[in-house]
């Protein structure tokens, strides 16, 4: 590693000379102030023990109490033990029921931890790292038991990351705003959520609008929040696609398709942020009943029917990414629907995401209890509630490709999952200038950081040569939006070539390119596509029908 370092050969004895202590901190001084580590190990070779690897007598016995007490000695700022676990469980670490502590509190836990046989590394095992840890705690050094396994655990513990295990002397007075654990907050959520199916469906619209009260009556506390975690994001340099989405402005019209968590239907709400985002929930509270509705009923025999009813999923774990109007959206149908929450928003959106929450939260009546919707305040949270199968009952990720398949690889528990935004908008032969136009423009710079936003417009061969293509592509741009193209449009348009066909922009850009019919779109959309959302714009039925049924999106429209 290119790392200059000196090794230092130490015994029980040395350190019972007050000169060989002080001459010690210098040394480490020293050698620190020229870039050489110094790296402490017991000289095993001179040890006064009986029995070096047994006998625990003396004033270490071990590198983890070495440790602790070198970081006295040289009163250190953090002391670091590295284990080949994550940090300290409450149980032994291969029990599915045993919980990493993430902060160690000894009037708590000193007797609720049950160690298993030691590490077949080393001569302690995590008894001798709790030990030396406590022991370094309380004299006033923080300590961190993390994974000397995972990558750049010592980096993450220095950037204030939340990993491993942490011993502080003040832990004992963070309880009282101490975070609730992983699975204590979805039990909550479960527990509350049983509450709530049980409640007649005019109490549960009741909540609905109690909620949509108060989010009016707390308008300028929530704007106040919103302006914050966008001031913060646009100093920290984040994407302008980002920023859009954080905003929660009175003049952002968004479309929305609310799933029903209880059938296949979906309601179009349009949204005005704010005021607008309570009059949505207004509107869901007025639909339907979801809970109990029959929805096939078979005679399997004289006097034998069977009946398919809905009913709530249970509790759900929504990740989603910077959208603090998701969080509003999420939790109304959740309670319309009878099902416990729990929620981890993008952290570009906490403080806004934190007063949404407590604005819904305030809402629900005691009865049921404001635990039926949790909010994960840490990322590291995640992997915990991803282990809890016996718990949680649907996972929905809304993000990213990566965020996505991350989740999907770390849970046995069913992922409602959908990552892309890939969306096309095919201009046909037939279609309107006009309407072509007007389709073109709404698709890509109305809200260009939504997911179903155009990100690659398909044109007919045709439309190269009746300047529709030019007017199309010089209207985008007059609004400011970058063209990127195909191979065929690149060289007719002379515009930059696209470096893929299947790329989320997000922003004020997109990828235009020349097709010879509706089949060559189709074909398009089916390689390149995400499945999300497609358009054509014809004058043409039957173009429509094939593009409609040739193209199985989540939404095609015509």
């Amino acid at each position: 590693l290119d790392v200059s370092s000196s090794q230092h050969l130490v015994t029980d004895t040395d350190f019972r000379n007050g000169s060989f202590r002080k001459q010690l901190s210098e040394t480490v001084k020293s050698l620190l102030a020229l870039k050489v580590i110094p790296i402490f190990n017991e000289n095993d070779a001179v040890s006064t023990r009986r029995a070096p690897y047994e006998d625990s007598s003396g004033i270490f016995w071990d590198n983890d109490s070495l440790a602790g007490l070198l970081a006295l000695e040289l009163q250190a700022d953090l002391l670091v033990l590295l284990s080949d676990v994550e940090g300290l469980y409450s149980g032994p670490p291969s029990d599915p029921d045993s919980k990493l502590i993430h902060t160690y509190i000894k009037e708590k836990h000193q007797g609720e931890i049950t160690f298993g046989d030691k590490s077949r590394l080393g001569r302690g095992g995590m008894t001798a790292k709790v030990n030396a840890a406590v022991c370094a705690a309380y004299a006033g050094i923080p300590v961190v038991i993390t994974s000397g396994y995972a990558t750049d655990s010592i980096i993450k513990v220095l950037q204030g990351k939340r990993i491993g295990t942490l011993f502080h002397q003040d832990a004992h007075l963070w309880t009282s705003v101490k975070e609730v654990g992983a699975r204590e907050m979805a039990v909550a959520a479960r527990e509350c959520s049983r509450r709530l199916q049980a409640m007649h469906s005019d109490d549960r619209r009741k909540i609905l609008l109690d909620i949509a009260d108060a989010l009016e009556a707390n308008e300028s506390l929530i704007k106040v929040e919103n302006e914050a975690d966008v001031a913060d994001a646009q100093d920290a340099g984040y994407d302008k696609s980002l920023v859009a989405r954080l905003a929660l402005k009175p003049g952002k019209a968004s479309i929305y398709l609310f799933l029903d968590l209880y059938s296949s239907g979906f309601t179009l709400i349009i949204i005005l942020q704010i005021a607008s985002l309570a009059k949505a929930v207004r509107v869901l509270a007025e639909m339907e009943e979801p809970i109990g509705q029959v929805l096939k009923r078979t005679e399997l025999a004289d006097g034998l029917i069977l009946e398919k009813t809905s009913c709530p999923l249970g509790v759900l774990l929504i990740v989603f990414e910077s959208r603090p109007d998701a969080l509003v959206q999420i939790a109304s149908l959740a309670i319309r629907s009878g099902n416990g929450l729990l929620l981890k928003g993008g952290k570009e959106a906490k403080r806004s995401n934190a007063i949404l929450h407590k604005v819904i939260t305030s809402a629900i009546p005691k009865s049921i209890g404001n635990k039926l919707i949790g909010l994960v305040a840490s990322r590291e949270d995640i992997p915990d509630l991803l282990k809890l199968d016996d718990v949680i009952d649907l996972v929905i990720p809304r993000g990213s490709n990566k965020l996505v398949s991350q989740i999907k690889e770390l849970t046995k528990i069913p992922v409602l999952g959908h990552s892309d935004g890939i969306c096309h908008v095919y201009v046909d032969k037939s279609a309107k200038v006009d309407t072509a136009k007007r389709i073109v423009l709404d698709a890509k710079i109305d809200y260009p950081a939504a997911c179903n936003a155009m990100e690659t417009l398909l044109v007919h061969k045709d439309l190269s040569s009746n300047g529709l293509l030019n007017t199309l592509t010089k209207e985008l741009q007059h609004e400011g939006v970058t063209l990127y193209g195909g191979p065929r449009a690149s060289s007719l348009l002379n515009i930059p070539e696209a470096h893929s066909f299947h790329h989320e922009y997000s922003s004020m850009a997109c990828t235009i390119e020349i097709v010879d019919d509706v089949q060559a779109a189709i074909d398009h959309i089916h390689q390149h596509g995400s499945s999300h959302t497609d358009c054509i714009v014809t004058e043409n039925h039957e173009v429509a029908e094939i593009f409609l049924h040739g193209v199985l999106q989540c939404c095609s429209i015509s």
